[in-house]
């Protein structure tokens, strides 16, 4: 039976709700936003089938990747609609024109991110772009069962540990199966998010009801320098840069962040998933010509994966040249020190506790402004 003792311990996949043979196992929001598995003893037989399915009790052994590659979609428009170089569509859209599904995170009709599936081109629309918030799987992992054994192509993306708790899930390996996963910063609580958004559209004279766009990858003002937008029906917006942004300066300062994203089981070297996918932090160094649409890090880890790039435009490099300038992919966030005081504060005053926490000092105030004028 599923026993948390530290929050820790549990990465909230809810691969051991959707196991349960007794359907005794719940989701719960605690006071930070977060899902818990909560599990009804009276109800509970002992099969311990949850606790085979945890990615965070049953990790995986390392192992090397076996390509590494900086890759772009041709179609400037579908780059800059991504939050990277656009190659999650390029492997979702083969997928699909094969007769498959594909599952991804969307928003719902009041703005909280959940998983959810397509088996057109056109919903690929949803799925594209980065979301900080950890998304709601529901009864995703026995949907994509459902698509495996009657024989679809799927492919599941996620966060590293919700790839894993699918794989866990599953207990078997899918030949018609690609599991692509996120290169995870962490994921930021879905119920301090609401609480970001009421006051975010107040402030702005609004509602969440008159939201009709969010992104958190804006490229108007570059890939590297990229801004957080919410666009409104009345077509006023609240733009600007990410590391100004409430949601975004709590998220990049590690406050908003999930406890076990601070000892992650699921980095790179024991990932579960086919591919990763992620922003080529440091192209610069590689690329100095690129034109700051977005460039994709893709990391194979099978054979498959390694066949699924053969027809897509892309340059080999080694694992050792690019960690440098993404060591995400390979270390767990920090925890902030103020992370207990933010929480504290921030579900009923959001706004005004990440400004008074996450202030910067004069010295580097204005060595940001220096930045912004040279526009670098």
């Amino acid at each position: 039976m599923i026993n948390l003792k530290n929050k820790q311990d549990c990465c909230g996949c809810s691969a051991c709700v959707q196991r349960c043979p007794k359907q005794c196992i719940s989701m719960t929001e605690d006071e930070e936003g977060f899902l818990y598995p909560q599990v009804d003893t009276s109800k509970c037989v002992d099969c311990h089938l949850c606790e085979k399915v945890c990615p965070v009790i049953n990790q995986d052994e390392a192992r090397t990747p076996l390509k590494v590659y900086a890759a772009k979609n041709s179609d400037d428009e579908i780059r800059l609609k991504s939050s990277s170089g656009g190659i999650f569509t390029l492997l979702a859209e083969q997928t699909i024109k094969d007769g498959g599904v594909v599952f991804g995170a969307r928003y719902d009709t009041e703005w909280n991110v959940i998983h959810d599936y397509t088996e057109t081109i056109e919903g690929l629309s949803a799925f594209r772009g980065s979301k900080y918030v950890q998304s709601n799987i529901n009864r995703s992992f026995f949907e994509v069962k459902t698509f495996l054994e009657s024989g679809r192509n799927v492919l599941f993306s996620g966060t590293p540990c919700q790839v894993a708790g699918l794989k866990l899930f599953l207990r078997k390996n899918y030949d018609n199966l690609l599991t692509v996963e996120c290169a995870c910063h962490g994921v930021p609580s879905p119920g301090l998010w609401q609480k970001y958004l009421k006051e975010q559209t107040a402030k702005d004279g609004r509602t969440i009801k008159n939201i009709v766009r969010i992104n958190f990858r804006n490229k108007e003002t570059g890939w590297k320098r990229y801004s957080v937008s919410i666009e409104y029906e009345d077509g006023k917006r609240c733009f600007g840069y990410h590391g100004e942004n409430p949601w975004t300066c709590s998220f990049i300062n590690n406050l908003n962040l999930r406890p076990s994203c601070t000892n992650c089981s699921v980095k790179c070297n024991n990932s579960r998933a086919d591919i990763t996918l992620g922003d080529f932090w440091g192209a610069d160094k590689f690329m100095p010509d690129n034109d700051d649409k977005g460039i994709t890090l893709v990391i194979c880890h099978t054979d498959r994966s390694v066949d699924c790039m053969m027809d897509i435009e892309c340059k080999e490099y080694e694992m050792a040249e690019v960690l440098p300038y993404n060591k995400s992919l390979i270390r767990s966030t920090k925890e902030n020190p103020k992370r207990i005081a933010f929480f504290r504060k921030a579900t009923s005053n959001f706004i005004p506790t990440v400004q008074s926490l996450t202030k910067e000092s004069l010295f580097l105030r204005l060595k940001l402004m220096v930045a912004k004028l040279i526009g670098r």
